[in-house]
């Protein structure tokens, strides 16, 4: 099944509005709901393979084959979060290789020093322009096609103001990068000031709880944005689902509850492909094991 192409679609005007997948289980819903594009984050996936928080501890080797798997089991084209590019201009090179080949759509790099911090979190730091500049040439370099796109972050509106983070921005639109994405804007006028300021497509990141206010994709259309995430959707609903049904289990003593609500178990058989498995076991069983099915 070939996947959406992000750069025709952002080209046609089309609005791309991108979930947050934080773990294979809702990759697979993922696909029964219908998405053209998915986001991985870097604080979700994280969270969800390893139970750190995203503060630089993850690897790059960790990552990419938690990004592989992904692209493997989504319909939707990934866009993939790489943090900083994990390390240097070689450590950039390699990580833009490694996610291209693991099938991603977009690469988005930042410019925290490393080790990074999530985005709407205190204690960021950021590198001078000049090395997130060279990184992001380095980056599109680095590409073998060039449907994939490289997003270039700041997190610099936390740092050096709202004027410094448009100001590195525009130099890293001027570097090269296909996407722009100031990181925790912090009200409508900033939103609406810096698209209007910026000569590429730009990226809304709706973060709930984080520093920027959220908003629809249509009120986001509508600031300037040619796209947006919703990283933390999947992962705070699944973690409210799985506190509750925990907290109704200590109570009652039973999943059997009016408090709970469960997916389908045999639904979820059938989305995480038990039915071709079946399908196997029938072909290859001995006559008398078909007898007794």
């Amino acid at each position: 099944m070939a996947k959406a192409n992000l750069k025709s679609v952002l080209a046609s005007g089309q609005f791309v509005a991108a979930p947050g997948i934080h773990d294979m289980i809702t990759a697979v819903v993922s696909n029964s709901v219908g998405f053209d594009f998915v986001y991985a984050s870097g604080y979700w996936m994280t969270a969800s393979t390893h139970g750190i928080p995203d503060a630089g501890i993850a690897t790059y080797t960790q990552m990419v084959d938690r990004v592989r798997t992904l692209c493997s089991k989504v319909n939707a084209g990934v866009i993939a979060d790489a943090d900083t590019g994990y390390g240097g201009l070689l450590n950039v090179h390699h990580t833009v290789r490694g996610y291209e080949e693991a099938g991603v759509v977009a690469i988005q790099i930042e410019d925290q020093e490393f080790p990074k911090k999530c985005g709407h979190t205190p204690f960021k730091r950021v590198v001078p322009t000049i090395d997130m500049v060279e990184k992001i040439k380095v980056a599109v370099e680095a590409r073998r096609s060039p449907d994939t796109l490289i997003i270039a972050r700041t997190d610099a509106r936390q740092v050096e103001g709202f004027e410094g983070a448009v100001t590195r921005m525009q130099a890293y639109s001027e570097a090269g990068a296909d996407i722009l994405f100031l990181e925790a804007l912090e009200s409508d006028d900033e939103m609406r000031e810096g698209n209007r300021r910026l000569n590429k497509p730009t990226f809304a990141n709706m973060a709930d709880g984080g520093l920027t206010p959220i908003k629809s994709a249509k009120e986001l259309q509508e600031l300037g944005y040619a796209m947006a995430i919703f990283p933390s959707i999947t992962g705070l609903a699944a973690a409210h689902a799985a506190f509750n049904a925990l907290t109704v289990l200590k109570a009652e003593g039973s999943s059997k509850s009016p408090n709970i609500q469960l997916f389908p178990f045999k639904e979820f058989n059938e989305l995480i492909g038990f039915p071709e498995v079946w399908d196997f076991e029938r072909k290859w069983a001995r006559d008398e094991i078909k007898a007794a099915e």
